[in-house]
């Protein structure tokens, strides 16, 4: 019987399964979305919620603690700068999986853990530089010809 045995095992030994959950954490911060097959996504998924909740109190032990388990300080960085504001009003559920279907090689049905609300940050970044690319067309077409005159 497995009385008080929570988790996932994911067919691996301890060490094995605690660095492939931080890998996969580490990845999820940094990228904001991972591909990857349900089982793993389901394990990953409080582990990024237990970071982002550490990130949204800010303090020098909770960077600590995050420092601690992440893999690069790339990733404690933007956790804490980017991503402890993103979600600071948000009282959990920062994270989904979606459901993408079956592996063609070995038949492992695949998913998408990513944070909520990276669609539109990354929608707002595209229309934030075709913005700028429309301007710098609009200012450098303005400055090769000369004001045109009304003529009536």
């Amino acid at each position: 019987m497995r009385h008080l045995k929570s988790g996932y095992k994911l067919k691996r030994d301890g060490g094995s399964r605690k660095a492939l959950l931080r890998s996969l954490v580490t990845s999820v911060i940094e990228h904001e979305r991972i591909i990857t097959t349900v089982p793993k996504a389901k394990a990953a998924k409080p582990l990024v919620e237990k970071m982002i909740t550490l990130a949204k109190r800010d303090t020098l032990h909770a960077r600590r603690q995050a420092a601690q388990f992440l893999e690069t300080p790339g990733s404690v960085k933007k956790l804490f700068d980017k991503l402890g504001a993103r979600f600071g009003q948000r009282n959990g559920g920062y994270t989904r999986v979606v459901r993408l279907g079956w592996r063609k090689g070995d038949g492992a049905e695949q998913a998408v853990l990513e944070l909520v609300g990276s669609e539109l940050v990354k929608r707002a970044a595209e229309r934030a530089k075709r913005r700028e690319e429309k301007l710098k067309a609009i200012k450098e077409g303005r400055d090769g010809e000369l004001p045109a005159e009304d003529s009536k």
